[in-house]
């Protein structure tokens, strides 16, 4: 009998809360949250610091405490999104408004390398003006998180587990487009 090996997907995911949950604040959900992922059956490589930043789009509520993670597993992309939901949920999490405050959000950023459903409806998802990103939202899994290159929130805190993780579309690692926020939102966005 041969036995194979599992393979393992190198996945990131962004985390943020700033909403209290019964976990605690903001900022002791995010803390609970690593715990959560592990429970769940994910193997964590990193987990960044925690990170302070303002509410996207600004004036939307309150900071959010912010982080982010790198983890292997078996499963395929949609079963790890339909896992981060149940987390969400177990935290409290209710989709009421768009960009409300939340008890814990958990965005799958990346999966392996991969481009998913295809290129075109990645790049259909990226160049979505913002008055639409208010009001529409993909009913797919898009891979690479088609927002992420534009969000200091989610880019500082990726660069501590995964700076050199390369966009499979833009040719450029995390830090790279880390580099690329301004000096503004670099100021926005300071460690616990």
């Amino acid at each position: 009998m041969k036995i194979t090996q599992k393979q393992y997907n190198r996945i990131l995911i962004a985390v943020g809360s700033n909403a209290g949950s019964t976990f605690g604040d903001p900022k002791a959900t995010v803390s609970e949250v690593f715990h959560h992922l592990r429970k769940a059956g994910l193997s964590i490589c990193a987990e960044s610091r925690l990170f302070r930043s303002p509410a996207f789009p600004k004036g939307a509520g309150p900071d959010f405490v912010n982080a982010a993670v790198l983890a292997e597993s078996p499963l395929p992309a949609d079963e790890i999104l339909a896992l981060l939901h149940r987390i969400e949920s177990d935290f409290g999490r209710e989709r009421i408004t768009r960009w409300g405050a939340r008890t814990l959000d958990l965005d799958l950023i990346s999966f392996q390398e991969e481009v998913l459903p295809n290129q075109a409806v990645f790049q259909h998802w990226v160049d979505l003006p913002l008055a639409e990103q208010k009001i529409k939202s993909p009913d797919q899994l898009i891979l690479p998180h088609p927002r992420m290159q534009d969000r200091g929130f989610v880019l500082i805190p990726l660069a501590d587990v995964a700076p050199n993780w390369l966009h499979p579309v833009f040719g450029k690692t995390v830090q790279q487009m880390a580099d690329g926020l301004s000096a503004e939102e670099w100021a926005e966005i300071t460690p616990i």
